[in-house]
């Protein structure tokens, strides 16, 4: 390496250091290796929480495995917007179960009074022959677009000052406006703007009254310093004072996540939110930019408010969330927890694939006041166990029973659904396409990651393994999924 060259890390790592809000894991600075001439240094201040990989774990010594599900994609569009700049994200960006839950999986519909489904499959591992990949698929209940329930939904938008970029509030405005589309009459829409003060841009207006939303969104310029703490309360006494029995009451959030005024600690942040689900009200973050992007706190903030958590990177992007994936927007179940007991017969070790924000302690399964996921109408979520096995275990013996509980959206107490899963000798190609297709994606997670357990396959095995498994793709999202992987190799 060069004097000069060693000069300018030496400089990234001091102003990096001094940075405002170093005090955050993950805050990250790049070297732009593709400027030409001259390197140039791009000082951030993004915040990503850190991310140690679940291990392996003995079934002799814990049989038991519990864990919240994730019903959130924001990771697959921040890695997206590195990828298509030309850089591999930060590990801790990579947060491998939002990859895999990005897509829908299309699963079978509920057949019972539970508003959700379950099912389990077992292959041999992909990336690694010796193991085995286990995979749980939940899907919350189709609604049809006439039985949505009405909205009361508040939007919560930061136009403060470091807003101002293209692929902040404007795109989030455009979004917004593509979602106006959806409403209906009975719906309810208000705003609420956050910089130095909080403030409404919109008083509840009905859905149908298209032209008073779109003029309020476009009247919506940024500037000032951010008051996340008084936009958030703000936000939520609108929401109660609208709220609709029996419908959908909720936030949704658009910003970087960089809040300088009030309450700013991502502790801090948590425990005001997790005061304010209990009116009911359920919350969506949306995240948008980057350089300064808090998408740690984001997160967090969507997964204590009884939320989801997106990452807006385009409009192709915000349509998928405002628009074609608008049916997430309404809860069919809430605090989904998952528990599965391994069968040392079969198991000798297991390992969950991501989640590793989302894991609990066996005894919070049965506690109703533990916090967990939610699930929006058609949804699909998928969980993957990659498994060390008992060499020569007998066939179709149960290698794992799966427990499941839920709350209705409105409920306070637990449904149980339990499901049994056989050992399996099919191999990784003899498994349905779904299966195939969510490794593929767990495996690019991995190599991003540049992550101890990725094995031995290569982006070109992912790419192989994700084409020839696209079978339901409705919108491309799959397809779109190759050319990230080229990008990535």
């Amino acid at each position: 390496m060069t004097k000069k060259l060693s000069l300018y890390f030496i400089l990234l790592s001091m102003l990096a250091a001094c940075s405002e809000d170093s005090d955050f894991p993950g805050a990250i600075g790049s070297f732009d290796s593709n400027s030409g001439g001259n390197p140039a240094i791009i000082i951030t201040s993004e915040q990503y929480n850190t991310i140690v990989e679940n291990p392996f774990i003995s079934v002799s010594e814990e049989a038991i495995s519990t864990f919240s599900i994730d019903a959130d994609g924001g990771a697959y569009g921040n890695m997206r917007r590195f990828l298509e700049q030309g850089q591999i994200p930060p590990s801790d960006a990579i947060r491998t179960e939002e990859l895999i839950n990005y897509f829908n999986y299309n699963y079978a519909e509920p057949n019972t009074h539970d508003p959700i489904s379950l099912e389990g499959e077992v292959s041999d591992c992909p990336w690694n022959k010796d193991h085995k990949l286990m995979r749980i698929g939940i899907k919350g209940e189709h609604m049809e677009k006439a039985d949505y329930p009405a909205s009361n939904i508040v939007f919560l938008i930061d136009i403060s000052g470091s807003m101002s970029s293209t692929n902040k509030l404007p795109l989030l405005k455009e979004g917004i406006k593509l979602m106006v589309e959806e409403l209906t009459p009975e719906d309810r829409i208000s705003i609420v703007t956050y910089a130095s003060n909080p403030g409404t841009a919109l008083p509840p207006t009905a859905g149908d009254d298209k032209e008073a939303i779109i003029r309020a969104v476009d009247r919506l310029s940024s500037g000032g310093s951010t008051n996340g703490e008084g936009g958030i309360k703000t936000a939520y006494e609108l929401a109660e004072e609208s709220f609709i029995p029996g419908g959908n009451n909720r936030i949704i959030m658009g910003t970087d996540g960089d809040f300088n005024v009030g309450i700013s600690s991502e502790d801090e942040l948590i425990e005001l939110i997790e005061e304010e689900r209990e009116k009911g009200i359920f919350l969506t973050v949306i995240g948008l930019g980057q350089g300064n992007l808090k998408e740690g706190r984001m997160e967090q903030l969507a997964d204590n408010g009884n939320g989801t958590y997106e990452y807006i990177d385009d409009l192709d992007q915000a349509r998928k969330v405002f628009v074609e994936e608008y049916n997430k927007f309404f809860t069919v179940a809430k605090d989904v927890k998952v528990q599965v007991e391994f069968n040392p017969q079969f198991v000798s070790e297991y390992r969950l694939i991501g989640y590793e924000n989302r894991v609990l302690e066996t005894e919070d399964f049965d506690d109703d006041q533990k916090d967990a996921g939610e699930i929006g109408a058609g949804q699909s979520i998928t969980a993957l166990y990659e498994l060390r096995t008992i060499e020569n275990a007998a066939h179709n013996i149960s290698a794992f029973d799966i427990d499941f509980r839920y709350k209705q959206p409105d409920g306070d107490v637990s449904q149980l659904m339990n499901l049994r899963v056989l050992n399996s000798t099919n191999t990784f190609t003899e498994a349905t396409d779904r299966h195939q297709f969510a490794a593929a994606v767990a495996s690019f997670g991995l190599l991003l990651r540049d992550s101890q357990y990725k094995g031995d396959a290569t982006y070109e095995d992912v790419k192989k393994w994700a084409a020839e498994s696209i079978s339901y793709d409705p919108f491309g999202y799959k397809r779109d999924f190759l050319d990230l992987v080229d990008l990535a190799r």
